[in-house]
């Protein structure tokens, strides 16, 4: 695969940051697979390098940031496993009267990749978490995405109760690859037992 260097990117009104290609699951759907470096996003989303705190923060304030709706980390991998840098990018954000909507798209594992509960490092930093839910079983789970992690489905669900407490959004995704009862399983799942936002995402092939 080519590798270039896109920290920022721009994407359906929303400002991205591609903090690692790090990952602990390898999902069957994901755009990593189909063979393109970035997919819809054409931008080279395969780092070279994973870029330092201060160029984060540098190649996001190159934007004029009131021009989008919000700022995603996301890129083409688990941006939690930037979490510490990610939270540090935003605090010197706000240290410079920077506003704007914080979102972190995430597979919900942050606790098993830093060995603790990391939920509290979120509060007054971000406005938003999505939560990748993808099925309604853990068999399914380990089945469609692979996690390096045993446990990681329950893993995911903690989290995605944790965190409604720092923070103020939390939404739970599925991809509508997947059965109609599947989908209907998975917004029980999401909304009686989470008390989470459920979305239905489309999938992208390209």
């Amino acid at each position: 695969m080519k590798k270039g260097f896109t920290i920022t990117y721009e994407y359906g009104g929303n400002l991205y940051v591609n903090p690692t290609n790090r990952c602990n699951f390898n999902c069957e759907f994901c755009l990593r697979h189909n063979g393109h470096d970035g997919s819809i996003y054409t931008h080279n989303l395969w780092l070279e390098r994973e870029p330092t705190k201060e160029e984060m923060l540098s190649s996001i304030e190159s934007w004029d940031l009131s021009k989008y709706k919000q700022l995603v980390f996301v890129g083409f991998g688990e941006p939690s496993y930037r979490l510490e840098d990610i939270c540090w990018v935003i605090d010197r954000l706000k240290e410079h009267g920077t506003k704007i909507f914080t979102r972190m798209d995430t597979n919900g594992t942050a606790n098993l990749i830093h060995g603790r509960d990391v939920c509290p490092d979120f509060a007054g930093r971000f406005d938003m978490v999505s939560i990748s839910l993808n099925t309604d079983t853990a068999e399914k789970y380990e089945a469609l995405c692979h996690p390096v992690q045993p446990g990681a489905y329950q893993a995911m669900k903690d989290f995605a109760k944790e965190i409604q407490k720092y923070v103020p959004t939390v939404m739970m995704t599925v991809v509508d690859t997947i059965p109609p009862e599947e989908i209907e399983n998975c917004r029980r799942i999401c909304e009686e037992e989470i008390g989470a936002i459920y979305r239905v995402r489309e999938y992208i092939e390209d």
